[in-house]
């Protein structure tokens, strides 16, 4: 019987990861980290480059401040101050012309009374604030001039709640005297419960009982009264720092103003106390900051203390965006405020970006020691490792042109056993064993496996693959200084990580050892190799690396021994019988005789050499063609973009002889 079908039901996004967002790409995120740590820096330092610059489609942390300060620049730019000021001088002259009007026209008015009138009106102060005082007790004979100064008054004192209370301006619009009243009552209940918590006196209750009487009032809905403090210190350190952006003239005529607000000066004086009780229980809000408007676009009071209030968060999202402490800016950032003034957009590239760190760490590709550094953990390496050789395959199958070989064919013959699969194993699955192995491991979990069968990790079996030679492999780096003053520092990891995936990933019965050469010669790992800053070393001990390389071939006396040789200078130390390094610049003949003579003994092994020269000096090719000839070696001069192909290819070849067939 068919199930019948469950009907689609949509509704409101409410949150959690963005459905929207695009998929989080680790490669790019993990190629730029290893990419910076082979450039000397750390891992931590070169995810953080990463966050700054973004990736190819995803802003970076620099990207988002850029973004913060346009806005910024835009809203200072658009607006100016002084907006209150211009909207109650334009009242003000159509109350006066109302008034003029009336008098003029009105021939039973007394003269007397008419005269007074006239001499009250031509005799007002010139400044806004100073009519707008000297008209307060004045007995209007024009009724729309009465209610267009009624509506200055009421302008006014809802201009001073918007700039301490978000919204009140638009809600008090055309309100009534009860209105008024019940905002009085509040900004008096307000300040007691202030000055209540500033003692320590205050209690849940108290607060409980201002939200039930006064909470349409606080949009924000706090929960608690440091909730609602912060709300409102916020608010009315905008406002102070608005009127510090105004000129003095500006500031004294809206504070003068302001104390006409709905005809009383009960409403300011709440307001101040309001600002008093604020700042000392929050003094560590920006009460005295200011900002240069150069706009044409007006604001008035309120609307000026909310540009006040965005350019304060846009400010402090630049401080978040810009703090590198301990921990990334994304685990202050706040993504809300930035989603409410850049947008969805930079909201969205704020947590990918997140998302990218936790995973970065979560995923296992970055760990920490114990001293709580970051390294690039063995997963990472194999990853990468294993781009930088496909990326090798890739150049190699170009220059080449032969054929795809998968490993079962190019890295042994089949013995007709087969073994548990490993990470990074690449040989064919014995299909057979490994169903086996699913129906019997299904069984033993008392399920029935013909109810349904799934494959688990530990079922797979792979074909056991012999090598036709193993080979003791030995790379010898330079890392003496010019290969970072010539751009050759990244180049030479990004090829000794390929050879390594490629000989652990693929010819498992070989044995790879990694030697760097500047000064002195030293075994490294393939990640501390990675993770090497750039010294100045003054010195290219082509003899002192010989010399381990010749070590680790008698370790091997029954392998293949390979030799693989890349520098891009002539050897100008050598050790002395002591063990100190000697140098000279130009090559000393001791240098070139002990260095040849280190190279006849690795002759002796039967080794297979090769030489990568990088550059273009002719000393150096003589040299290394010299050297070659010697021990029927090879000299390959590739581009720096194709040295990890040319290496893998001298590897192959070197095994396989000339038609090697391509890896993958």
């Amino acid at each position: 019987m068919a199930r019948p079908e469950r009907p689609a039901r949509y509704g409101r996004y409410l949150g959690g990861p963005d459905p929207l967002a695009p998929p989080l790409d680790l490669g790019e995120a993990l190629d730029a980290v290893s990419e910076g740590v082979m450039s000397g820096y750390s891992p931590k330092q070169a995810l953080r480059e990463f966050l700054r610059r973004g990736g190819r489609e995803q802003l970076g942390l620099d990207d988002l401040s850029g973004q913060v300060q346009q806005r910024r620049r835009e809203l200072l730019r658009r607006h100016r101050l002084g907006g209150t000021l211009d909207e109650v001088a334009k009242l003000l002259d159509k109350a006066l012309l109302a008034e003029r009007s009336q008098l003029a026209r009105d021939a039973r008015m007394d003269p007397t009374d008419r005269t007074l009138r006239e001499m009250t009106i031509e005799n007002l102060p010139e400044s806004t604030a100073g009519k707008v005082a000297g008209l307060s007790e004045y007995e209007w004979a024009s009724s729309d001039g009465r209610e267009t100064y009624k509506q200055i008054q009421d302008l006014l004192g809802r201009e001073a709640l918007e700039s301490r209370f978000a919204g009140m301006k638009r809600a008090l619009e055309n309100a009534g005297e009860s209105e008024r009243e019940a905002v009085t009552e509040m900004l008096e209940d307000l300040n007691e419960l202030l000055e209540l918590h500033a003692r320590g006196e205050d209690t849940d209750e108290d607060f409980a009982d201002f939200m039930s009487r006064y909470g349409d009032y606080f949009p924000e809905n706090p929960k608690d009264v440091d909730e609602l403090i912060n709300v409102l210190a916020q608010r009315s350190a905008a406002a102070q720092r608005m009127l510090q952006s105004m000129s003095e003239e500006q500031r004294n005529e809206l504070m003068n103003l302001s104390a006409q607000a709905f005809g009383s000066a009960d409403i300011q004086n709440q307001l101040s106390a309001l600002d008093a009780n604020l700042r000392r229980l929050r003094p560590d809000e920006d009460w005295d900051g200011a900002a240069e408007f150069t706009g044409d676009e007006p604001v008035g009071y309120g609307e000026g203390t909310s540009v006040m209030a965005e350019l304060g968060e846009l400010d402090a999202l630049s401080d978040q965006l810009g703090d590198w402490g301990p921990e990334s800016p994304l685990s202050e950032l706040d993504i809300e405020a930035l989603e409410r003034h850049l947008g969805h957009e930079s909201a969205v590239s704020a947590r990918t970006l997140s998302g990218l760190e936790k995973s970065m760490h979560d995923s296992g590709y970055l760990r920490s020691n114990a001293e709580g550094d970051l390294r690039l953990s063995p997963a990472a390496m194999r990853k990468l490792g294993k781009s930088l050789l496909r990326d090798a395959a890739t150049r190699l199958s170009g220059r080449t042109g032969t054929r795809d070989t998968r490993a079962s064919g190019a890295a042994g013959e089949q013995t007709g056993a087969s073994r548990p699969w490993q990470f990074g194993d690449t040989e064919s699955w014995n299909v057979p064993r490994t169903i086996s192995n699913a129906i019997t491991r299904t069984a033993g979990e008392g399920e029935d496996p013909r109810e349904g069968l799934r494959l688990a990790p530990s079922d797979i079996e792979v074909n056991e693959t012999e090598a036709r030679t193993q080979a003791a492999v030995v790379l010898l780096v330079d890392t003496s200084f010019s290969m970072v003053m010539e751009g050759r520092w990244v180049p030479m990891k990004r090829t000794a990580l390929a050879l390594h995936h490629l000989v652990s990933t693929r010819f498992r019965g070989d044995d790879l050892e990694l030697i760097t050469f500047g000064r002195y010669a030293q075994r490294v790992e393939i990640g501390a190799l990675l993770e090497r800053d750039v010294e100045y070393e003054q010195g290219t001990n082509l003899h002192h690396a010989l010399l381990l390389a010749g070590q680790f071939f008698r370790k091997h006396p029954t392998m293949q021994p390979v030799l693989l040789v890349v520098t891009d200078g002539e050897p100008t130390a050598h050790l002395e019988p002591g063990g100190e390094p000697w140098f000279s610049y130009p090559p000393a003949r001791e240098t070139i005789a002990t260095t040849v003579a280190e190279l006849d003994r690795i002759a002796r092994f039967g080794a297979q050499v090769t030489f990568f020269r990088l550059g273009e000096n002719p000393g150096l090719a003589r040299f290394l063609d010299a050297m070659a000839r010697r021990v029927h070696g090879t000299v390959v001069a590739p581009d720096l973009e194709d040295l990890g192909a040319a290496v893998v290819e001298e590897f192959l070849s070197s095994r396989f002889g000339p038609d090697f067939g391509d890896i993958d």
